[in-house]
């Protein structure tokens, strides 16, 4: 490619800038009727001759840099003459991409051996990288080191007993403080998230290392687990079974060793490796200590945190606006006790229902792993009547115990012993233990109520199977795959929190009563479902869906515009063009899932992102080129311009918050989510305008006319291109009614 661009008169700057972009997006793909693998391409590309010769402006532009990262994460080809141009002429090229690479938490890499040999050649310029690489090392090595020390005393549990330890421990530590708290503790190391995703850390290890037997239980298996682990703590007697304090004790010192590993990792390494806005530096020789160079950064993601709430809030009041218009408004939910628990519930199933159809393109239903077609909002309401189940029977009673007992053991015994007396049918209890599990037909008997519809007045056995198999995470299939190094996703605790083992399905009351159910929706069909056959339709249907959008707004709309062909250009199709007022809006659209880490979101912005910038760069170039010579193309969307002196507005537009405002390829990556808010000009519902979450509206007076009365706008001089461009640009959909006077 890079002897193609210069003979076709590209520089060889440029020209290795196009060669490092089709490498970093796996191009070529094949080699005459060979698929090349990606240690082919490596090798191919690593042995170019034409990078030795490139200059020291080369090196620094981003792609040479990320595509020197992929050297310094691969192993199978080494390049030490190049290695050593580079870091000679483009030493700070260096140092991003060893920490672009994560390297720093791979220190047996041959590459690591290539870089301390660099920092031989060049101590000014690398030494100083190596010495804080040494420091990460041996970091990483002690807590790794202490992680495995303590896991042994639990080797012989079964995945079923570490539940219940994780339970005893959320009952004893989480469940209190994220009910009667008001605030969330100062240290991020002690929020529940953090403690949940190491819990799911333990329990992939417990799932790969426990033998095949531990999944296929029996009535008397579950028993005889519960009765040596659990009841000794839940009903402690002077003649029974001894609670084993050990095992509880080793379990808390074996999560805290796991969150501080975590923490090491995203807090230290991974904010070494991908924010570049602090600098680790040396202190004292062996310490180190985070300089912050662009506060900005830090801040933004901050602000991104707070988007997605107030993202969460205002799907919550879209949803109470369709409830209130519904019938279900004076309808009576399940018993009257509970009216206002399942009230909520519906309105939650709601909004997520809206975003997921609004913004991931779902239709009705979506196709289960088992097959089975699930509605989408019978889904979303078994899992928020679950949540409320849980919240009503579980957590409110727990800590009514708690409160008189001051022992979270105690409140969890009487609440299993209350159970136990309540029997739900001759042969069954109520299951109040803080580990629930049932069979699969008994669950499928549960949920089947929650189906009732026009069509299944009774409720339906067999959408109640699928919305079952939509939650279900199988734990002994996972455990297989663990078992044999196969690659894949393991869903997290919260994404698919029905857990199956042999015939009996098991939940933790403690994750489902609080987890966000809305974002276990989109990572279940995003992250884990992301390969799905239907992942395209629902694409395609975001872009119909926007398109409806800017017609109604009086734009002219094509959508997956195929621009011509050329021998040496293939832009593809254009996802959406939007003209209106003789100016043109091109959308590049990308549906993908939600991320919590920084590095998580920089992987996007290094990949999907910058992969989608280059696409626009390139489908914008062609689409003024159609423009003139497709008279069908500028009949579509109304055009009457001179092409040539009309600027075509392109942006990336992204169902993920991550990089939200940045420009690739100089085209800025803006969410889904904040267009559809502009076209709709509801921004006022981001800013909680009735106080339902601030408690304002209980200081509110009858008399006092609604907010809602006269709802603020962003388009006061009325709907335009020019503003509507204008309201993105400046992130007005985000102000608030204080920020925007300002």
């Amino acid at each position: 490619m890079f002897a193609g661009k210069v003979e076709a008169g590209d520089g060889p700057t440029e020209a290795a800038v196009a060669a490092a972009e089709a490498y970093l997006d796996g191009k070529p793909r094949q080699r005459g009727k060979r698929n090349l693998t990606r240690a082919d391409r490596d090798r191919e590309f690593w042995t170019s001759d034409f990078l030795t010769s490139l200059s020291a402006e080369a090196w620094h532009r981003e792609p040479l840099v990320l595509a020197l990262a992929r050297y310094m994460g691969q192993e199978g080809i080494a390049n030490l003459a190049l290695l050593d141009h580079i870091g000679a002429i483009a030493p700070e090229t260096t140092r991003r991409a060893v920490r672009y690479s994560r390297l720093v938490l791979n220190p047996h890499s041959p590459r690591r051996t290539e870089v301390d040999r660099l920092a031989a050649l060049f101590p000014d310029e690398l030494g100083e990288l190596v010495r804080v690489l040494d420091i990460f090392d041996r970091a990483y090595r002690d807590r790794l080191a202490i992680v495995e020390m303590l896991k042994q005393p639990l080797s012989g549990l079964s995945p079923l007993e570490l539940l219940v330890y994780a339970s005893l421990y959320a009952f004893e530590h989480l469940v209190p403080r994220d009910y009667l708290s008001a605030e969330q503790p100062a240290d991020p190391d002690a929020r529940t998230e953090v403690a949940w995703n190491a819990i799911n850390d333990l329990l992939i290890w417990k799932l790969g290392s426990a033998h095949r037997g531990a999944f296929h239980l029996s009535d008397h298996a579950i028993g005889e687990s519960l009765a040596e682990h659990l009841s000794p703590f839940l009903f402690p007697s002077a003649g029974g079974r001894r609670p084993k304090e050990d095992l509880y004790r080793a379990f808390e010192q074996l999560l805290s060793a796991q969150i501080e590993l975590n923490s090491f990792i995203s807090r230290s390494a991974d904010a070494f490796s991908y924010d570049d806005g602090i600098a680790f530096v040396r202190r004292g020789g062996d310490r180190l200590e985070i300089v912050e160079l662009d506060p900005g950064a830090r801040a933004k993601w901050e602000h991104d945190g707070e988007k997605l709430t107030r993202l969460h809030r205002y799907w919550l009041y879209r949803a109470i606006d369709a409830f209130a218009g519904s019938d279900l408004a004076t309808a009576v939910i399940g018993r009257p006790e509970n009216q206002d628990a399942n009230r909520y519930a519906y309105i939650k199933a709601i909004a997520a229902q809206l975003q997921l159809t609004e913004v991931y393109g779902l239709d009705q239903s979506v196709t289960a792993p088992s097959g089975l077609r699930v509605d989408i909002f019978q889904a979303m309401l078994s899992l928020e009547l679950m949540t409320a189940f849980f919240n009503q029977d579980f957590m409110l009673p727990f800590l009514r115990h708690l409160g008189e007992t001051g022992n979270s053991r105690l409140a969890l015994g009487i609440l299993a012993f209350g159970g136990m007396m309540q029997p739900a049918s001759p042969n069954r209890f109520h299951n109040r233990f803080p580990v629930t599990w049932s069979d699969r037909r008994s669950k499928i008997a549960n949920i089947k109520g929650w189906t009732v519809s026009k069509e299944f007045p009774r409720g339906s056995a067999k959408a109640a199977e699928a919305i079952l198999d939509f939650w279900t995470s199988d734990w002994s299939e996972l455990a297989a795959r663990l078992r044999n190094g196969e690659p894949g996703l393991h869903p997290e605790l919260f994404e698919r929190p029905i857990l199956k083992m042999g015939r009996y399905l098991f939940q933790l009351p403690w994750i489902v009563a609080m987890q966000n159910n809305a974002s276990a929706a989109i990572n279940n069909l995003r992250r884990i479902g992301g390969r799905r056959a239907e992942a395209r339709t629902e694409t395609q249907r975001i872009e119909q869906r926007l398109a409806e959008r800017f017609e109604a707004r009086g734009f002219r709309v094509q959508l997956n515009y195929q621009p011509e062909r050329t021998p040496d250009s293939d832009p593809g199709e254009v996802d959406v063009i939007s003209a209106r007022d003789g100016q043109i809006l091109v959308l590049e659209i990308k549906s993908t899932f939600l991320r919590r880490s920084h590095k998580d979101a920089w992987l996007h912005g290094a990949t999907t992102l910058r992969k989608a910038g280059q696409q626009l760069r390139n489908k914008v170039l062609a689409l003024r080129h159609s423009l003139v010579t497709d008279s069908d193309l500028a009949s579509a969307i109304g055009f009457e311009g001179d092409v040539d002196q009309t600027p075509i507005i392109g942006w990336i537009v992204d169902t993920s918050i991550e990089r939200d405002h940045v420009r690739f390829s100089g085209f800025l990556k803006v969410s889904l989510e904040e267009v559809l808010i502009a076209l709709r000009d509801d921004s006022h519902l981001l800013n909680d305008p009735d106080g339902l979450f601030s408690g304002a509206w209980m200081e509110s007076h009858e008399d006092e006319s609604s907010a809602m009365d006269e709802q603020p706008t962003l388009y006061p001089d009325g709907f335009s291109f020019a503003r509507f461009v204008e309201v993105i640009e400046s992130e007005s959909v985000w102000k608030t009614a204080q920020n925007a006077e300002t």
